[in-house]
């Protein structure tokens, strides 16, 4: 693979009921695959009030024997699957429904929820498809190591686009989700100056050298275009101090260094294990949007 190179993988397994899934294959994929068979109905979360399990515009796919996605579980979307086979039997044209999330619904949330259901058919599929799949924010990891490897596999379900780079060509697995692209750069840090705005960085390459080459050149682009929400590097306290000193020795400021966030992962988890460390970081990164 040369230098700057993006390769995509596929990620494929057969699951216990011997449907073939890619980790990009989720629920919106297998829904518009039904409606290419059948119709089906898209119930809405339209509009909410209070405490509520959803958030506005929430989806999913209702057909006559299945159903795909979650407005948020309970008597609520069983209600609703209920409605949208009343829809799509012809036994009732009512395209609009409100729920208060109380008692008579058996959830104590509090909470009220607007639905909206819409017919759908296979020459819907097309637009289906760019309005269900949800925006995936870019992120940059630096590092194939077991941590890495790790992080791309619980990232699958998350909304991210993930550009993995590493300056070694040999250490991506042959299989990858289908929202991670696999990069060779050498310098590694180089990769830095052309990653799309308002990605977020992870580093945690093989070498504490390539890490401070790619904290460097993410500061240099911060200083000039303030682009990267987050810049989180892997490491001790001990790590960080002995960074810190040599960041401010190549003339950056306190307020600079501090747009760094290091140790990663959200306080109060102690695993070492490459998996668990992953979930930290995980939820950290989805705490900076």
């Amino acid at each position: 693979m040369a230098d700057g190179v993006i390769v995509h993988r596929s990620w494929q397994h057969e699951s216990g009921d011997c449907l073939e899934w890619k980790s990009g294959v989720i629920w919106i994929d297998l829904a518009l695959q039904q409606l290419s068979l059948e119709t089906g109905v898209v119930v809405t979360v339209a509009a909410t009030q209070g405490s509520v399990p959803r958030g506005v515009g929430t989806r999913m796919v209702v057909f006559a024997q299945r159903e795909m996605g979650t407005i948020g579980g309970g008597h609520l979307e069983y209600q609703a699957i209920a409605h949208a086979r009343l829809l799509l039997a012809g036994q009732t044209q009512e395209t609009q429904l409100r729920h208060v999330l109380g008692p008579s619904l058996g959830q104590c949330c509090g909470g009220a929820v607007a639905l909206q259901f819409e017919r759908v058919s296979p020459s819907d599929a097309n637009r289906l498809q760019a309005e269900l799949r949800p925006q995936l924010a870019p992120l940059a990891l630096f590092g194939g190591g077991h941590v890495g490897k790790a992080l791309v596999r619980t990232l699958a379900a998350l909304p991210f686009a993930v550009r993995w780079i590493d300056s070694r060509d040999e250490i991506f697995p042959d299989e990858v989700p289908d929202e991670v692209a696999c990069e060779h750069s050498n310098p590694v840090q180089a990769a830095v100056a052309d990653l799309a705005p308002s990605s977020r960085v992870l580093i945690m390459s093989f070498s504490h050298a390539e890490d401070l080459d790619i904290v460097v050149a993410c500061l240099q682009r911060l200083r000039a275009q303030k682009d990267l929400p987050f810049v989180g590097l892997i490491g001790s306290a001990t790590k960080w101090a002995t960074f810190r000193h040599r960041l401010e020795e190549r003339g950056f400021s306190t307020e600079e260094i501090a747009q760094i966030t290091c140790p990663i992962g959200v306080k109060g988890i102690t695993g070492k294990e490459p998996e668990v460390i992953a979930v930290a970081v995980a939820a950290q990164l989805l705490q900076s949007f």
